[in-house]
């Protein structure tokens, strides 16, 4: 029994296949071979073409079928992860009337402070937990308001999940969870929040149906299932954004586990039991994959816009002159020549538009303290690690304040935590001990899709070959060296209000 995950990221669409007997992953790819455009019309604004992604997931699973030698009619179930909070709508025929408004994009925050005022702040907190920010909604609001013509095409709201869904199965369709990263899921009463809709002006029918995030969603329709080669008895049976998939694939469920990840974004999240709401909406709460009617459980979840990204645009500034761009493997070992905190030079990571963690105000990106004379390639790349693990303890802090508890933060094995450095960097700064697993986005939403379709009896079991591949205990020297190092930086951020 096969299973298919994919995992639409902001860079790239990754596939993977289970083979759920065994628990291990048959093959994997990624399209493309290049980093997906995002395009920037405006300063704060971050947009991406739906069909692109399409195209991307059929070219990667013709490279399974290919370059694997592998018959794709041998899988049985899809599972669905997504870059969060994105905004696509479609028309009649679900084509997109707009290029999607993704996570990272910040020309609705204004409209998400308004509409938290307007409807009443205990009202959205007591409703969705927070404020509407600059989540799915308020962007389907900006659209209304600046594109009208636009507006009036639509007939489907989704997120970008739900797109590639859509396209596979010809039938919208959205899910609980996907609602709550939306601002528009009523926690207290389990339901779609028709009044936050219906407050901000936003028609109840362009929400389309709601499914459960594991089960039978929809079957591949017939036609597309001759296009890719799949079976036509194919059916989606897990979706969920990228951020509760990553702590599923890393078998955080329960209360008190925490996973965290450093891809173009980094992300440390927690499950709770209870309706957990931050005043001041630094960190946000959705449901998570686990939440059942019986059993309450949120991922609460601290966000920095600039991790990967961050990485990304050094790597690119460190390859001027050279035909190809240098490897990551080059950045991680310069990193390890630099001594913790990077002879007093600071990053600070935040040039990828409003950042949470500050109430959706735009923090202060840059270089402190550089000198000429002293500063090297390895002080430059050492201080952007430095810069990412201390933003992401920043919210690690805010969210242990709101009662978030656990000393143990798990981790796959990927993207910034393929580096040593950052890995020393983030278990002495958050002082908690990170365990490393051999797993990964696309991986997960193939187990859950396994889960979803029915293959495993429960999650546990569907997560009993996971391997651990390490396990990093803070050292004592190294945590007091960089709780100095940390409480320097921090005492300098600076947001567009100060």
């Amino acid at each position: 029994m096969h299973f298919l995950g994919i995992d639409l990221g902001s860079s790239s669409i990754k596939l993977s296949v289970l083979n759920a007997e065994k628990g291990e992953t048959v093959c994997s790819v990624t399209a493309p071979d290049f980093e997906m455009e995002m395009k920037a019309p405006r300063f704060g604004w971050a947009e991406q073409d739906p069909n692109s992604w399409w195209q991307y997931l059929k070219q990667g699973l013709n490279e399974i079928s290919n370059k694997h030698n592998y018959d794709l009619k041998q899988i049985k179930g899809i599972g669905i992860a997504y870059q969060m909070h994105g905004l696509v709508i479609t028309d009649e025929n679900l084509e997109p009337v707009r290029p999607s408004i993704i996570w990272c994009d910040s020309r609705a925050a204004e409209i998400g402070h308004e509409a938290y005022k307007t409807i009443g702040e205990k009202n959205c907190n007591e409703q969705i937990l927070g404020s509407p920010g600059n989540f799915t909604a308020s962007k389907l609001s900006w659209v209304k308001q600046n594109e009208p013509g636009v507006y009036a095409r639509a007939k489907y709201m989704m997120l970008p999940g739900d797109f590639l869904a859509a396209k596979l199965t010809g039938i919208p369709q959205t899910t609980s969870s996907g609602l709550s990263e939306a601002a528009l899921w009523n926690f207290p009463e389990g339901r779609l929040a028709t009044e936050i809709l219906e407050k901000m002006g936003l028609e109840r029918e362009l929400v389309p149906e709601i499914v459960p995030t594991f089960g039978e969603q929809a079957t591949i329709h017939p036609d597309v299932a001759n296009q890719l080669g799949l079976d036509s008895s194919v059916k989606i049976t897990y979706r969920a954004g990228d951020q509760p998939n990553n702590a599923l694939s890393l078998n955080v469920l329960n209360p008190g586990e925490i996973a965290t990840t450093a891809g173009t974004s980094a992300v440390i999240y927690a499950v709770t039991d209870k309706d957990i709401y931050d005043e001041q909406n630094r960190i946000n709460t959705f449901l998570h994959v686990s939440n059942t009617q019986d059993q309450k459980r949120n991922g609460l979840l601290g966000i920095i816009n600039g991790s990967g990204i961050l990485y990304q645009w050094l790597r690119k500034i460190m390859s001027v002159g050279d035909r190809e761009l240098i490897s990551y493997d080059v950045l991680n070992s310069e990193a390890a020549k630099a001594k913790p905190g990077s002879e007093d030079l600071r990053f600070y990571p935040f040039g990828n538009g409003v950042e949470r963690i500050f109430n959706n105000r735009q923090a202060k990106s840059g270089i402190e303290n550089l000198n000429f004379n002293i500063h090297q390639p390895a002080h430059l790349i050492r201080s952007a690690c430095e810069g990412i693990v201390f933003a992401m303890n920043y919210g690690f802090d805010v969210m242990k304040s709101l009662g978030t508890s656990g000393e143990i933060v798990r981790a796959g094995k990927g993207n910034l935590f393929l580096s040593p450095v950052f890995r020393e960097i983030f278990c002495n700064t958050t002082q908690a001990q990170l365990e490393l697993y051999n797993t990964s986005g696309a991986e997960g939403a193939a187990r859950g899709a396994a889960y979803g379709f029915g293959y495993y009896k429960n999650l546990k079991e569907a997560f009993q070959n996971l391997q651990r591949l390490e396990c990093l205990e803070p050292q004592k020297e190294l945590s007091s060296q960089y709780e100095e190092i940390y409480g320097k930086w921090k005492s300098n951020i600076k947001t567009e209000k100060e």
